[in-house]
């Protein structure tokens, strides 16, 4: 889904579509345009379409991999791009998120950790590769006595 297919949406379809207003999201891509700097090569995506991927990423739970997919860039670039798009709305004022590091233990009453464990399915070793491996053990030993 990229913004140019997204603009033509009425408002109602267009919140259902990305996850916020379409006045928020101007406002959210103000503050991309004024926090990310422009170097280097030029990216393959607008920063509308940067925006809207990484707010697709948020709602819709996609893998990077599937968001690349969609939009013809590598899963590594999408990790990127959606780290820079974070980041931007981090700094801003507007949209101060809280980043991942913090966590309030006020709001924590119970943690709940899983630590039962789960037996691992290997492979069974066949006949043969026991008599091999025998067979080895074998010559080892027989090649030391010589000496």
């Amino acid at each position: 889904m990229k913004n140019e297919n997204v603009c033509v949406l009425s408002d109602a379809d267009f919140k259902r579509a990305v996850g916020v207003q379409r006045d928020i999201f101007s406002v959210m891509l103000e503050e991309i345009k004024k926090n990310i700097r422009d170097f280097g090569r030029p990216p393959k995506l607008s920063r509308a379409d940067q925006l809207l991927m990484t707010l697709m990423y948020w709602r819709e739970y996609r893998t990077e991999f599937h968001i690349g997919v969609s939009y013809g860039i590598s899963e590594s670039a999408v990790s990127r791009t959606i780290k820079k798009i974070v980041d931007a709305l981090i700094e801003s004022e507007i949209f101060h998120l809280p980043s991942g590091k913090r966590i309030s233990c006020r709001s924590v009453k119970t943690v709940l950790i899983d630590a039962s464990e789960q037996p691992v399915e290997r492979p069974k070793k066949e006949p043969t590769q026991l008599q091999r491996k025998e067979k080895m053990l074998q010559s080892k030993s027989s090649n030391n006595r010589r000496f």
